[in-house]
Order: structure tokens, then C-alpha cells, then sequence
């Protein structure tokens, strides 16, 4: 006969197993929802850096860096909103021929179609980065999760264009959860292996010093995050793409650091 303590644990197994199954029917997970800051610790030797390791990302689509043994790089871009230097950067890219990623909320996508086609149309990667930028380690429930994800992907729709299948984690907040939750609606997360603190319109960066660091910290398969609200990253590109190529890397899209193409 099961007494006690015994009782509660002999009823408690059988409850936890039927909650689990309930979550997988509702097409849930049981992945931790801890949340995590993703980061990269910086060098100037030129090798990949040491980045979050709180969760195995092995297990996931999950793509920060290309291969230690390849001498490319990929250009990406973070934006909620538009203050002029899209133009600009889209001059730049066409005119030097590189193929980039913009990861555009759902607010950008509404208030800049004309942009967001020129993205398209020019052979960039436009990402999803939500439809609210928001807090995906928040979302619990799937349907919540999925929303943020549908809803974006509909505005896209909307302009006759069709998801990349590429979604970075606005201010890169991210859960196991929400990892396995981008697995399940067919997303590839893109993190980094390179940003820096040009995000502050008030507090641009000087544009020779944004140069010298980001060559100091580039290295075999970078994956670089530039926001394209940046007055400094926008003056700098052309150079900057001139100086990686002269140092011999090659500016590939995203598709080629996954081994896609």
C-alpha cells in the first residue's frame, strides 16, 4: 500500500508525464525557458571568439559563424526603423556588389515597404525579427510565440514577398525554448560574431575608431551585426568592405556561412 509522502510522488510521475504529452500535442516544449543574453567575448587575434554557452546550440539551426578555415565574412544589419541611411547602404552594398541580411520588425516592415522591396529585389536577405520586437524568451505558449512570427511574415506577404527562413532574437534575448520553438516553424537563429556600440544616434561612433575596431576583431567566418540606424556605420561601409576584401576576405550572403549554397 503507498502512504504518505510515497502517495504524492507515485501520484505526482503520471501528472508530470501527462502534462508533458499535453504540451507536445499543443505543439509546445518542454525546453527550458530561462532566458539568455547572447554575447561574444571579444579578441584581437583574429580567431572565432568565445560566445554564450549557457545552452548546447549544437542540438538547433543556430548559425554565429562560419568556418574557423574559410576566409569569409557576412554583413548583417539590425533595424526597427528607418532615419535616412538605408539608401545609402543599399547604394554602398549594390555598388560593391555584396549581398547582405537585413532583420527588419514588423514596425520597419509597415512603415517602409518601398525600402523593404529594394531589399528583396537587390538579393538581400530580409530576417524576421518579430512583429512587435519583442521579448520571444517571454512567450511561453506557442500560439503566442508563432504569432510573433506569422504576424510578421504576413506583412512580407503582403508586398508579394516571401520569408527567407532567417529570424534573430530581438537585442539577442533568447531561451532554449524559444530555440527549439524557431526549430518547429522552420527558422534558422541568427546570432553574431561581431557587433559593437553604434545603436545610440546621439553617441555615433567616430568612423576611423569604428573601422580600427572592427578590423581588429575580424576573423575566419565572421558574422557581423551593424545596425543600420547607424550614421557611422553608413559612412563606413564602402571602406570598410574595401578593407575586408583587401585583407582577402570574401563578403558571402548568410546562405553560404550555413552551407546552404
Amino acid at each position: 500500500m503507498v502512504k504518505g509522502k510515497d502517495l504524492m510522488t507515485f501520484l505526482a510521475v503520471p501528472l508530470l508525464i501527462v502534462s508533458l504529452l499535453f504540451m507536445m500535442s499543443a505543439g509546445g516544449s518542454a525546453a527550458p525557458t530561462t532566458g539568455y543574453d547572447w554575447y561574444f567575448q571579444p579578441n584581437q587575434t583574429h580567431t572565432q571568439p568565445e560566445v554564450t554557452r549557457e545552452v548546447e546550440l549544437e542540438p538547433y539551426s543556430v548559425l554565429y559563424c562560419g568556418s574557423a578555415s574559410e576566409k569569409k565574412v557576412s554583413i548583417t544589419f539590425d533595424a526597427g526603423y528607418d532615419n535616412g541611411y538605408h539608401g545609402a547602404i543599399l547604394d554602398t552594398l549594390r555598388e560593391k556588389s555584396v549581398s547582405a541580411a537585413f532583420f527588419l520588425d514588423g514596425n520597419f516592415l509597415k512603415q517602409n515597404e518601398a525600402l523593404v522591396r529594394r531589399m528583396a529585389e537587390e538579393g538581400h536577405i530580409v530576417g524576421n525579427h518579430t512583429l512587435n520586437h519583442t521579448d520571444m524568451t517571454a512567450l511561453t505558449d506557442f500560439s503566442a510565440y508563432r504569432q510573433q512570427i506569422e504576424g510578421w511574415n504576413e506583412i512580407l506577404a503582403g508586398y508579394g514577398l516571401s520569408p527567407s527562413g532567417y529570424f534573430r532574437f530581438p537585442c539577442g534575448r533568447f531561451s532554449e525554448r524559444a530555440l527549439d520553438y524557431n526549430d518547429k516553424l522552420g527558422l534558422t537563429s541568427v546570432f553574431w560574431s561581431f557587433a559593437y556600440y553604434d545603436w545610440v544616434e546621439e553617441e555615433q561612433p567616430d568612423p576611423e575608431a569604428a573601422l580600427e575596431k572592427i578590423m581588429s576583431r575580424m576573423h575566419n567566418g565572421c558574422i557581423l551585426l551593424l545596425h543600420s540606424t547607424s550614421r557611422t556605420n553608413a559612412q563606413i561601409l564602402g571602406t570598410l568592405i574595401d578593407r575586408l576584401r583587401g585583407e582577402g576576405y570574401e563578403i558571402v550572403p548568410l546562405e553560404q556561412m550555413s552551407g546552404k549554397a
